[in-house]
């Protein structure tokens, strides 16, 4: 019975130390992604992280334009994205996920 409960922690240490390694690599996977984009995009961007939906967004002049819409929809006057608080953000992300380009 010893033997299965050595086992059972090996296999629980291994999982414990290989997760890490691989959430990891999936974050670099998506750098790449992000540095081969901003090679073809505007040099004036910025990449903002979603939490809600847990992804990023290149912040652009389309993303900008975007943003104006949403805001003319909701008759509010402009502000910087950057100044909003993050209930304001969340709202701006939900909206842009329900209306893509």
């Amino acid at each position: 019975m010893k033997a299965g409960y050595r086992h059972l922690s090996y296999l629980v240490l291994t999982a414990a130390l290989i997760a890490p390694v691989a959430l990891g690599t999936r974050a670099a996977a998506q750098d790449d992604k992000r540095q081969d984009d901003s090679q073809h995009n505007d040099k004036k961007q910025a990449r903002i992280y979603d939490r809600t939906h847990k992804d990023y967004h290149n912040w652009n002049d389309s993303e900008d334009r975007s943003y104006r819409v949403y805001l003319g929809q909701n008759h509010v006057d402009y502000r910087d994205y950057s100044k909003l608080n993050h209930t304001q953000q969340d709202q701006y992300w939900n909206w842009r996920h329900s209306h893509p380009d």
